[in-house]
C-alpha cells in the first residue's frame, strides 16, 4: 500500500509582524503592549485593556480599568482612542455593607463636541435609606452629571472622570440629601461618536 505524502503546512506566524500599541494624547501616549498581524487593518476596531496602575504608576488605582480601540496604524505603530472605562466588581463589593444602601444611576450624556457617552455611578449610603430617599438621590445624581458634562469637550469629561473630580462634586451634593459613604462613576461607555 502507497503512503499518504504528508503536505507541508505553511507557517503564517513569520509572515506577521509586530505592532506597538499606544494611548492616546490625554493618556500620555503611553505604550500599553504589543500585538502580532499580517495585516494592519485587522489590527482597527480592536479593543485593548490596560489599567490606570499601568499607565499612572498609582497602586491605589489598580480597580480601574481603561479601555480603548485601535483606530489607526502607522508603521510598526497602532494608535488608539479611549472608549470607555470601568471599575472591577470586587472593588464595588468591597464598598456594600451589610445596612447600608446601593443606589445605582445610568445616564446617558452629551459632550459639547459631540460624543455621547453611557454614565453608571453609585452612591453607597451609610445606613438603609428609604425608597424615597434613593429615588431622590438618583434623580439628583442623573441632573448633575449632566450639569457636569454641559460645555465640557470629551478630553475634559474623560479627565474628570479618570481623576474622580467628577465623583468628588456629585458625593458633595447628595450627602446633602442622606448620609452618604460613596459615590463612583464605575462605567463609561461611548455611544455614539460625532460623524
Amino acid at each position: 500500500m502507497a503512503k499518504a505524502r504528508r503536505r507541508r503546512v505553511r507557517d503564517t506566524w513569520k509572515e506577521k509582524q509586530w505592532y506597538k500599541i499606544m494611548t492616546p494624547k490625554d493618556f500620555g501616549e503611553a505604550e500599553i503592549g504589543t500585538t502580532p498581524a499580517r495585516d494592519p487593518d485587522i489590527l482597527l476596531k480592536r479593543r485593548v485593556e490596560s489599567s490606570m496602575r499601568e499607565l499612572t504608576g498609582d497602586f491605589s488605582k489598580q480597580y480601574v480599568k481603561l479601555y480603548f480601540q485601535i483606530n489607526d496604524v502607522a508603521g510598526d505603530t497602532a494608535n488608539t482612542k479611549f472608549v470607555g472605562h470601568h471599575v472591577t466588581t470586587d472593588y464595588v463589593r468591597s464598598m456594600i455593607r451589610r445596612g447600608t444602601s446601593r443606589i445605582d444611576s445610568l445616564s446617558e450624556v452629551t459632550t459639547k463636541d459631540g460624543y455621547k457617552v453611557n454614565v453608571h455611578i453609585i452612591a453607597i449610603t451609610v445606613k438603609r435609606a428609604k425608597a424615597s430617599q434613593q429615588k431622590f438621590i438618583r434623580e439628583t445624581m442623573g441632573n448633575l452629571i449632566q450639569q457636569a458634562v454641559d460645555g465640557k469637550t470629551f478630553p475634559e469629561f474623560v479627565e474628570g472622570v479618570i481623576t474622580g473630580k467628577m465623583a468628588s462634586s456629585i458625593y458633595h451634593e447628595t450627602k446633602k440629601i442622606y448620609p452618604l459613604k460613596r459615590v463612583e462613576i464605575i462605567k463609561t461607555q461611548v455611544a455614539e461618536e460625532p460623524a
